[in-house]
């Protein structure tokens, strides 16, 4: 064995749930990790019984199981992003706010499940309250898609002015940013909208629509994609431009296909990037 090695790869973590059907989820996560030339760790919270066309069951891994995965992972690797995605329980929840605490990781990336793509609930209702109050101050970006961000700031989204209204509610409950995602908004463009505490301006990501109904995972990919960026040393506004171009070169090379009789999964893999040697 070489002991005298002077590079690492670079280290996500996903702390999140399984998908079955292969297309979200943890699997989506480590797909776009692998794509982008980091290396991914994992800790899944829940397995689902789930396909294109949406969700059959839950169960959730018991709760010693999900902090002694994520201690694993932080006491044997450096860990250089996190990303949080399925928080199904409130013991899941108030787990990765300790583990937090205890590691000290710097990027963590929030996608706070609660609706799939396919319109399926996903999170016990008790569970909400705890994720925004232990878990929205503590992380760098919450990207919650429209049907979820109209859930957390209680008002309906229906454009981009009201996508800034509902972002600035978000902020006022701790977040230090977020990314409002309008990709399920009607509209000749999908545009994705960061807004932060420190800028006075909003950072607008637009691209023509895609016409298509492979869009499951798309949540699970962009976040996935942020956390890779910053754990590759991107700041936060650039490692979002990189995830938006990534996200949508995906959708456009998976737009074509069928896979499953619902809503398919996007082309992770349409120019994947070999694992990266950082200097130790």
């Amino acid at each position: 064995m070489n002991t005298n090695a002077t590079f690492r790869y670079p280290v996500a973590l996903t702390i999140a749930g399984s998908d079955s059907g292969g297309g979200a989820g943890i699997q989506a996560d480590l797909k776009t990790f692998s794509a982008l030339g980091v290396f991914g760790a994992s800790a899944i919270t829940s397995i689902t019984a789930q396909n294109t066309q949406g969700v059959r069951g839950i169960q959730a891994i018991f709760p010693e199981i999900v902090e002694g995965q994520i201690h694993a992972v932080f006491e044997d690797l450096t860990v250089d992003a996190v990303k949080i995605g399925m928080l199904h329980n409130r013991e899941a929840a108030r787990i990765v706010a300790r583990s937090i605490d205890r590691f000290s990781p710097s990027k963590i990336i929030l996608d706070p499940v609660m609706i799939s793509t396919s319109g399926s609930k996903l999170i016990e209702d008790e569970t909400i309250e705890i994720i925004v109050r232990e878990l929205f101050h503590r992380v760098t970006l919450v990207t919650p898609n429209i049907d979820e961000a109209a859930f957390l700031s209680g008002m309906p989204i229906r454009d981009e002015e009201e996508m800034g209204i509902a972002a600035q509610k978000l902020l006022s409950l701790g977040c230090r940013a977020v990314l409002m995602k309008g990709g399920h908004l009607e509209g000749k463009e999908m545009a994705d909208i960061l807004f932060t505490r420190d800028e006075e301006a909003p950072l607008r990501l637009a691209v023509p629509a895609i016409h298509t109904q492979n869009t499951h995972g798309t949540g699970c990919t962009l976040s996935s994609a942020i956390a890779a960026y910053m754990a590759l040393g991107k700041e936060l506004p650039e490692a979002v431009r990189a995830a938006k171009d990534y996200i949508t070169a995906a959708l456009r090379a998976g737009a074509d296909v069928k896979t499953g009789h619902g809503h398919g999964p996007l082309d992770h893999f349409f120019a994947p990037v070999p694992l990266i040697k950082m200097k130790i």
